[in-house]
């Protein structure tokens, strides 16, 4: 999971202590409940299946699964045995591998941000007033006295009536935005989606929609409470080296400088230019906002890269349909976590195993689950474990923009990342919840283990888009991320809110996210027997699940299903 996605510790425990929503009143046994699942499942997805599965993808011999090491050639071989000894097809090109092409970038920002214009100059500092990096790549950037502009968010939604960019010409020039999008900072429950965030408020989005209007940078100032992350989650994604996608025009058609501004850094550089921060702030969230211009302000700075290109590869395997085989049905998890590093406690190797070992776990043993069963699915099954998750969703991407599978008949993405072995859980939360059909699928399957459906109790901080399964949603393809993990079956929210906030604080993006014997797995158990039923009705069925009206996905999807 990536870094900026996990909530923070204390937002964990307030909401374990709220009333969300009102719950079954029924408080059947951990047992009870995992009978309620098919019949048919319940010897191939346990406790047992997901400990084997996660003691193997998480052990030191995997190496803490980085790609482009020895740890992603172990690991990778290790789900493509497992797919064929489950006696699952090869993808379309006759192995389970999907070559995916990427550019390792290493790069060294120039100290400071150089602020000319109006008076006196500005110096910023690198990793104390700002981060810098680049998609280009070129052995070095360049950024040279480019003119500085203020575009509020950076968004263009014409479905919303928004365009920061009206107006504006920002070819050659450096565009500094506000984080997240006008409706998280409104009290208006009408502007955009109100305070649930949406694709406009994602930093990659930021980027991509500088890029079209010619920007040469693009400045995102970070504000910790709009962010949901604090500034050390920025430092220490932007300073370590960047896995991308290689692109024929090598990001070309990128801006040349990316990057993020404090917000203390950001109020200097608005009162430089002889404007008021907070002033601009409150304009920018008003409907009709026009950019303007940073006090004939200039910019420059520059970055040296080092380039490695290497290729690696998401794994897949099919369970062919035995009516409808041209029909299908994704399950995804990513395989990757972040290898060797730097030694903490006297261990330097980082297993991931709950993120994402437990995810993989739990595609494995569905995977086993449809195979043991009485009736084949009539529609087939894609298991995919994709690479490069926490470098920005990389393999998924891929998989999206070179689909082995038409993205119209392709009917639904299933994504599991992170589940939590700390036990049954009497709900299950959807990310991204008013999305897509597939929630009225989730919700029957939870009914038959007595869960309730609960929505993403932090809509805000933009969880629907930092999994694998928005790489899908992004190209039309309804997707679904769910788990339990806000109220225990034993513990109640208090209990699990506490050991959430103990794994984000010692163990998340650590050596000490390893197996451990203690964990109770009957919970991942569970959600993996109800994400195998969603996909069972799924399977056997003639229809195609749709966006719900309001989706920004939906546009996507009637595009991709007009020529099906």
């Amino acid at each position: 999971m990536a870094l900026s996605r996990l909530l923070p510790a204390s937002i964990l425990l307030a909401l374990s202590l709220a009333g969300c929503q009102s719950k079954p009143a029924a408080t059947e046994t951990a047992a009870t409940a995992a009978q309620a699942a098919a019949p048919d499942t319940a010897a191939a997805i346990s406790a047992a299946s997901i400990s084997k599965y996660l003691q193997a993808v998480s052990s030191d011999e995997m190496l803490g699964r980085k790609p482009f090491t020895l740890g992603e050639q172990r690991s990778t071989q290790y789900l493509a045995d497992e797919f064929k000894r489950l006696g699952l097809q090869p993808g379309p090109n006759g192995t389970y591998f999907q070559p995916v092409p990427l550019v390792e970038i290493t790069g060294t920002p120039s100290p400071t941000l150089q602020i000319k214009g109006n008076g006196q100059p500005l110096n910023l500092q690198y990793k104390t007033d700002f981060v810098a990096f680049t998609q280009r790549e070129q052995a070095e950037v360049k950024v040279t006295n480019s003119p500085l502009v203020f575009a509020g968010y950076g968004v263009v939604a014409p479905e919303y009536g928004w365009d920061d960019y009206a107006g504006l010409d920002v070819k050659g020039k450096t565009v500094v935005v506000l984080v997240n999008d006008p409706g998280n900072a409104s009290q208006d429950s009408t502007l955009f989606k109100g305070r649930a965030m949406t694709y406009y408020g994602r930093w990659t989005y930021k980027y991509e929609e500088a890029a079209r209007h010619g920007a040469a940078g693009l400045l995102i100032i970070h504000d910790t409470q709009p962010a949901a992350y604090p500034w050390s989650v920025v430092l220490s994604g932007a300073t370590s080296p960047k896995l991308r996608a290689q692109t024929q025009n090598k990001g070309a058609d990128k801006c040349a400088l990316e990057g993020w501004l404090t917000l203390d850094a950001a109020k200097k550089l608005f009162q430089t230019a002889g404007l008021n921060y907070d002033q601009l702030y409150t304009a920018a969230n008003t409907k009709g906002f026009r950019p303007r211009p940073l006090g004939g302000l200039t910019l420059t700075a520059g970055i040296q890269n080092k380039l490695r290109r290497q290729t690696s590869r998401n794994v897949l395997a099919v369970l062919p349909g035995t009516t409808r085989p041209q029909e299908y049905i994704l399950y995804s998890a990513h395989w990757d976590h972040f290898g060797v590093g730097k030694t903490i406690a006297g261990d330097s190797i980082y297993n991931g195993a709950v993120d994402d070992g437990t995810g993989l776990a739990a595609l494995l043993s569905i995977a086993e689950a449809f195979q043991k069963a009485k009736q084949k699915p009539q529609r087939s099954l894609v298991f995919l474990a994709v690479t490069g998750e926490e470098q920005g969703l990389l393999g998924s991407a891929y998989y999206a923009q070179h689909p082995p599978f038409p993205l119209n008949k392709t009917v639904a993405d299933l994504n599991m990342d992170m589940l939590w072995p700390y036990g049954p859980m009497k709900d299950l939360t959807v990310i991204g919840y008013g999305q897509s059909e597939l929630e009225d699928y989730a919700r029957a399957a939870a009914k038959e283990q007595n869960r309730y459906l609960l929505p993403d109790q932090t809509p805000e901080t933009g969880m629907f888009y930092r999994s694998d399964h928005f790489s899908f949603a992004h190209v039309g393809v309804p997707s679904l991320y769910a788990s339990g993990g806000f109220e225990s079956r034993s513990g109640g929210k208090a209990s699990i809110a506490q050991q959430r906030q103990n794994y984000t604080a010692t163990m998340y993006h650590k050596p000490a996210d390893q197996f451990d014997p203690s964990w109770d797995l009957t919970g991942i158990a569970q959600d993996a027997q109800l994400y195998f039923r969603v996909g069972q009705r799924l399977a056997g069925e003639t229809t195609f699940p749709q966006w719900r009206e309001g989706s920004e996905f939906k546009g996507a999807r009637d595009k991709s299903m007009g020529g099906k």
